[in-house]
């Protein structure tokens, strides 16, 4: 047996040592990570909008025996509610053992993700084809979204309130629908544009159909022939887009991916992987300390803005109502309580280095990362956690024997974004990021790893117990 030498030894004691999962996780827990991760993979191909998700989520909480909220109830040590706000946006909650007025356990994910969404009015006919018009959501490279298959999700109001739910291009016989693009042999001056240009916005439109109603004196036959289809399966006419929501996502299910079947492949990662790992966790809390409090929002990939954001009020309204059933104020409560901002980052990709700093990049398979803070520049847009609340994750990561690494989203300059952490932050609360590292992150499909994902959910386990 070869003994450690001086060096080694201090080296070990006082240098950061840097952990893969898969050496440090036993077989039952690679085991384990595989099997959450196979329920996580079911919750993705559910789940490709802010509403399904939030639908899905309900129905994971109605099946574990939450209650729906109600303002000025009795409530004790145990009882598990949840609120959905406009169906877009869930707030969960598991009363603990202390007193609200020593604060409350956040767990904060969003639940939406980068995509096309269609036009106010997205229905027109050109050169005998039929097609889409969108606006496309979020931050996304616009090339990505070109000649793969899409899905239509969503929406539609009728007038006089009727909601009809659409979903075409998941199921097996379904059809799909794209983004055409040009044949490199005549796209000469689209290459020619910038990367960003390459795709432009006003591009981003749907082919859904190309043949005609049989009329010789109809006009723009083929957009008529698909009103015609959608009238006959959804009972509306055009005017009816005009109180839609109606998303393009990919048609494509989640898949492992590598040779090991290592990791996942995917649309929504970001940021389900973190909404699904916090809600798990929260529905697994039975007898927590301090309650906890597990949101999934809205609109974080457009600066969390609108009533389903967290830019909004509705969480500060719910802590508020929380806290008057136990005869306190929201801001007793608030000011005490600790949050973990739910959220991803981005992963060191070896193709692509010079974007990271090495030591301050998360890396696939090096557990869950924890991010101080994000924002751009001189750390600008964000809440740069305190160093004692890191302290005290740490410590409860360590302790708890979670797999977790440290890093901040890319190098000084080299570009940035936020979080839903800096929200939270200013309502007087403790924060720090806690998420997965993702590759090829805003892409339509993008990778983490199984046992990163496996991590998040034991650390906000161990944020909950």
């Amino acid at each position: 047996m070869n003994e450690m030498t001086n060096g080694q030894l201090l080296a070990k004691e006082l240098l950061i040592q840097e952990k893969n999962c898969g050496e440090v996780l036993s077989q039952e827990e690679l085991y384990q990570a595989d099997l959450f991760c196979e329920r996580y993979k079911d919750f993705l191909d559910v789940a490709k909008t802010e509403r399904e998700a939030a639908t899905a989520a309900v129905a994971l909480l109605a099946e574990n025996g939450y209650q729906s909220f109600v303002r000025g109830g009795s409530y004790a040590p145990g009882d598990k509610v949840y609120l959905c706000n406009r169906g877009k946006a869930v707030i969960a909650a598991t009363i603990g053992r202390q007193p609200l007025n020593m604060g409350v356990h956040i767990a904060a994910a969003h639940i939406d993700s980068p995509r096309l969404d269609l036009k106010p009015r997205p229905l027109y006919e050109s050169s005998e084809l039929a097609l889409f018009k969108t606006h496309y959501y979020g931050g996304i490279k616009k090339y990505q979204w070109t000649a793969i298959p899409l899905a239509l999700h969503g929406v539609i109001v009728k007038a006089g309130g009727e909601v009809v739910r659409v979903n075409i291009g998941e199921q097996e016989g379904d059809p799909i629908f794209c983004v055409t693009d040009l044949l490199p042999h005549l796209a000469g001056e689209q290459l020619k544009r910038n990367l960003n240009e390459g795709i432009k916005g006003e591009e981003l439109n749907i082919l859904i159909g190309s043949r005609p109603f049989k009329d010789d004196k109809a006009a723009e036959k083929v957009k008529l022939n698909i009103m015609q289809l959608l009238a006959q399966k959804y009972g509306v006419k055009e005017a009816d887009f005009l109180s839609a929501e109606l998303e393009m996502v990919p048609a494509w299910k989640a898949r492992d991916v590598g040779f090991d079947r290592s990791m996942i492949g995917a649309y929504g990662h970001d940021d389900r992987v973190c909404a699904y790992t916090a809600l798990r966790a929260e529905i697994d809390a039975k007898d927590p300390t301090y309650t906890t409090v597990t949101i999934l929002a809205d609109k974080e990939e457009v600066g969390s803005d609108g009533n389903t954001g967290l830019n909004s009020s509705y969480l500060r309204y719910f802590i508020q109502d929380l806290a008057a059933c136990f005869g306190l104020t929201g801001r007793e409560v608030l000011s005490a309580s600790k949050c973990l901002s739910a959220d991803v980052n981005a992963a060191f990709d070896p193709t692509f280095p010079d974007v990271n700093e090495p030591l301050n990049t998360a890396y696939i398979g090096r557990g869950v990362v924890v991010t101080k803070y994000t924002g751009a520049r001189g750390k600008g847009g964000t809440s740069d956690a305190s160093a004692e609340f890191v302290a005290t994750v740490r410590d409860m990561l360590d302790k708890d024997e979670v797999v977790w690494q440290m890093g901040e989203l890319g190098k000084v300059d080299a570009g940035g974004g936020g979080t839903v952490a800096m929200y939270i932050a200013n309502l007087n609360v403790d924060v720090v990021d806690v998420g997965v590292p993702v590759l090829s992150m805003h892409a339509p499909l993008e990778v983490v790893a199984k046992t990163d994902v496996y991590m998040a959910y034991r650390a906000f386990e161990s944020f909950f117990k």
